[in-house]
């Protein structure tokens, strides 16, 4: 009797542990087909999706990977993600997965290669999974192919500085006749000089100290006409951007103003400027862009400016800090006193090719626009309360 409650017993747990069995596996099966159709939803998306583990190495590639990439599922599956596709990442491996793990995600764009060897440009984002001890145990990867469109981008900035440069090119031409005064005077003084010393040396007891300082001067007014040339060629020969670097604008406002003295003479202008003397105002740029820039405006204030009354032909230029010294910019003001601009014209100043000037290409205002605003600033117009307008270029700091 004993002995058959004991085997009834055990009859009973295992029919008992067979049923948990079979509800564990039915259990299985229908992760396992949850599971199946995931990825078949995922062979769907025209997104590349990866899965790796957290050695790095996949363990999910679907269709649209094949298809981006040229490896299968069964060639890619297992391989180092890195290593199979030599990716290319915008800052080191180890700050990249300093912020996967830091804030479960991350997005940028990566090179990468292909089967054959091409090399591509992917939107690329992740997203960190992690077990119930919190430990990372996978990374979802998703890209998109963005090649074409950097290549349509780099078309589009290789155009772009190729129109800044005819732009300049466009202004010297018009600034000719101030430019070739300005080359010239020194040279004058240089001849003038030059005479002068040699008559002090030709003299029964040569005269040192006065030839001296005729050399002084021929010195001086050699090294005026060299930086006026120089400065022209740079805005000739620059036909792209170059490396951004510190630069104070108040120099970049006083080299301009230079070379524009004989355009303002010739019209009979007055200029008037406030530039902070105690301190540099530093921006990251293009100095020789910012000059574009700056020209451009005060030409176009000495256009507004030539044809009113004597007393309203002053042009101000001002720079100034605002903001406080982490976030602030740095503003130049140029402000004329001319025959301004109408309703009609000056929502319109800042569109490529549209002018209010005879014989103008419209080109000048646009194109500051655009490289202010690679120097993550803003160029703008107001109108004064008496005469004229004001432009205004703002550009962040250095602190």
């Amino acid at each position: 009797m004993t002995t058959a409650l004991v085997i009834t017993r055990l009859v009973s747990k295992m029919r008992l542990s067979l049923e948990r069995l079979r509800v564990s596996l039915e259990d299985l099966r229908r992760a396992e087909e949850g599971s199946r159709q995931q990825a078949a939803l995922l062979d769907l998306t025209h997104d590349t999706v990866l899965v790796r583990d957290s050695q790095g190495r996949l363990t999910f590639w679907n269709r649209a990977a094949h298809e981006l990439y040229g490896w299968s599922a069964e060639e890619a599956i297992g391989q180092p993600t890195h290593k199979l596709l030599r990716t290319e990442f915008p800052a080191p491996l180890a700050a990249v997965e300093a912020e996967l793990h830091r804030t479960g995600r991350w997005e940028g764009e990566l090179t990468q290669s292909r089967r054959d060897d091409s090399r591509i440009v992917v939107a690329s984002r992740w997203s960190l999974q992690r077990d119930v001890d919190a430990q990372p145990v996978a990374t979802l990867e998703t890209n998109n192919d963005i090649t074409a469109r950097k290549r349509a981008e780099d078309a589009l900035s290789q155009a772009q500085a190729e129109l800044a440069r005819v732009a300049r090119v466009t202004t010297l031409g018009q600034l000719a006749a101030s430019i070739a005064h300005e080359v010239n005077q020194p040279l004058t003084a240089i001849i003038a000089d030059s005479s002068a010393a040699l008559n002090w040396l030709a003299l029964e007891q040569p005269d040192l100290d006065k030839a001296r300082a005729a050399l002084l001067a021929i010195a001086k007014d050699g090294a005026r006409a060299a930086k006026v040339l120089t400065h022209i060629r740079g805005m000739l020969s620059s036909r792209s951007e170059q490396p951004y670097q510190a630069c104070d604008v108040c120099t970049v406002v006083r080299e301009t103003l230079l070379l524009l003295r004989g355009e303002f003479a010739r019209h009979s202008i007055r200029v008037d400027t406030s530039l902070p003397p105690e301190r540099p105002l530093m921006v990251m740029g293009d100095p020789i862009q910012l000059q574009q820039v700056l020209l451009n405006l005060l030409l176009n204030a000495v256009e507004a400016s030539k044809d009113v009354a004597a007393d309203r032909r002053c042009i101000v230029v001002a720079t100034s800090l605002r903001g406080d010294e982490s976030r602030g910019a740095v503003v130049i003001d140029v402000r004329d006193m001319g025959v301004g601009v109408d309703d009609v014209a000056l929502p319109r100043l800042f569109e490529p090719f549209y002018t209010t000037k005879p014989g103008g290409l419209g080109m000048g205002l646009s194109v500051g626009k655009a490289i202010v605003e690679r120097h993550a600033g803003q160029l703008w117009v107001s109108r004064n309360a008496d005469y004229g307008v004001t432009f205004h270029v703002s550009i962040p700091a250095l602190p």
